[in-house]
């Protein structure tokens, strides 16, 4: 009778170590701060609703900004950090950004990251914007790891993550053909956070992309305004500039207004994860 009572609290006491083991192993997958909800290799078991692709353009909802709230953090920091480039570049955004798709690269980029007090010291911002920051994910713990850009037509499938459908570089035409979508052939129709793409066959890169900043995080003035990177210029290293909006529409050269009747401006785009 005392041998079997014995086996009995054993058993009782295994059974109650194992029910703690896993307690605690559990609360150590549990560290992930509240709101991000991917792991290090953008992996997740949360469903397969995360990785639908609602409007067929290649990218998975789970890696859409589905919330007013993050959308706007997302869109002030592009908008700013592209700006700010023209202001003073960040030290490890001068090697990056040699055209106009590094520009909007790095902006895109570095928006959806955490801004930490590390990130921020690095990044050398010309003030502290106190802007949020995105919530659901922060890059690249995010649906599709480390690589940031659709570089493929189709709809999106599972076997995308592992055969080279994102990466974290996109030139002009990336950016346009697989990255964006089509809202309108007229500025007027831009938002913060927009891009205009333009098409001249005659140069050395056909595509071409600027950024609608809408109101200036710098100029006090109330005007609409545009950054962009020239690219190369003859052979010379480019540079940022930055314009407003409407000086853009008469352009002397009229291959780069943006107006419709111009056939050489594609028109404005908008990311695809603000769908």
């Amino acid at each position: 009778m005392f041998h079997s009572r014995l086996v009995l609290s054993l058993s009782w006491i295994c059974l109650v170590a194992l029910l703690a083991v896993g307690a605690a192993l559990g609360r150590r997958g549990e560290s992930k701060p509240a709101g991000h909800l991917w792991n290090g290799t953008g992996r997740t078991s949360l469903g397969k609703q995360i990785w639908q692709d609602s409007f067929g353009d290649g990218f998975p909802d789970g890696a859409r900004l589905d919330r007013v709230e993050d959308r706007e953090n997302f869109l002030r920091w592009v908008t700013f950090l592209a700006e700010s480039q023209y202001y003073r570049q960040s030290p490890g955004a001068t090697e990056e950004i040699q055209d106009c798709a590094g520009l909007l690269r790095y902006a895109y980029r570095n928006a959806l990251v955490e801004h930490s007090a590390a990130w921020r010291r690095a990044a050398n911002l010309p003030y502290e914007p106190g802007f949020g920051d995105v919530a659901k994910f922060a890059y690249p713990r995010w649906p599709l790891g480390r690589g940031l850009f659709r570089t493929r037509p189709g709809p999106f499938a599972a076997s995308d993550l592992d055969r080279g459908s994102f990466a974290e570089f996109a030139d002009a035409a990336t950016l346009l053909h697989y990255n964006t979508f089509f809202v309108s052939r007229q500025i007027g129709g831009a938002r913060p956070g927009d891009l205009l793409f333009f098409y001249q066959p005659t140069q050395g890169e056909a595509y071409h992309s600027m950024l609608f900043v809408g109101r200036s995080h710098f100029q006090p003035e109330g005007f609409d305004w545009i950054v962009y990177h020239t690219g190369d210029l003859d052979g010379r290293r480019g540079e940022i500039r930055e314009l407003q909006a409407s000086l853009l529409t008469r352009h002397p050269d009229p291959r780069w207004r943006p107006l419709a009747a111009n056939s050489r401006f594609l028109g404005v785009y908008r990311f695809e994860i603000l769908r």
